[in-house]
């Protein structure tokens, strides 16, 4: 887990405002995720094949909503960017929030969000937390539904999880 200098930035929801470590790129809903769901001891960066199932799920809905012009190029390049460090395994210890939650993958699906547009904002030259330019809710989740989103992200991770064992049984079978 990364260790953080002691600044924040303050972020707000519907809820209130709260102080975010200034590094993180994770905001609000992931704090509240932790603050309010801290059920078990498995953390979403514990399953990398599922973190980056939800990379791959932002990547085509970006795409989508690109093509669909609800993104601008800058914004659409900038998320897919973020998308492709994730599933090339960066940014994986900013997915903090407990596997065993209620809200049904609301939280998982937010720290994805908030993730995303952080570094997206970063790679367009933005501080963190500068949601006008890039907004985890308008930008990146566009389009979605978590109802859709979290199964997707699933189904991918497990994808990708039985290729590696398809291999595996293939080499069983083999010998």
């Amino acid at each position: 887990m990364k260790t953080y200098s002691g600044k924040t930035r303050t972020e707000s929801d519907l809820i209130g405002a709260m102080e975010v470590p200034a590094e993180a790129l994770y905001g609000v809903q992931t704090l509240r995720g932790l603050e309010n769901f801290p059920i078990s001891r498995f953390h979403l960066y514990d399953y990398p094949a599922f973190v980056n199932g939800l990379a791959v799920t932002k990547l085509g809905a970006a795409k989508a909503n690109w093509q669909l012009g609800l993104l601008t190029d800058e914004q659409y390049k900038a998320i897919a960017q973020a998308c492709e460090e994730i599933l090339a395994g960066r940014h994986h210890d900013q997915f903090p929030v407990d596997m065993i939650q209620g809200g049904a993958g609301t939280t998982t699906n937010m720290n994805a969000n908030e993730v995303i547009a952080n570094r997206a904002l970063q790679i367009m030259g933005h501080e963190a937390g500068e949601y006008q330019y890039c907004s985890p809710n308008d930008h990146v989740n566009c389009s979605q539904s978590t109802n859709d989103a979290y199964p997707t992200a699933i189904h991918i991770g497990l994808y990708t999880t039985h290729q590696e064992l398809l291999k595996h049984l293939e080499a069983l079978v083999a010998s």
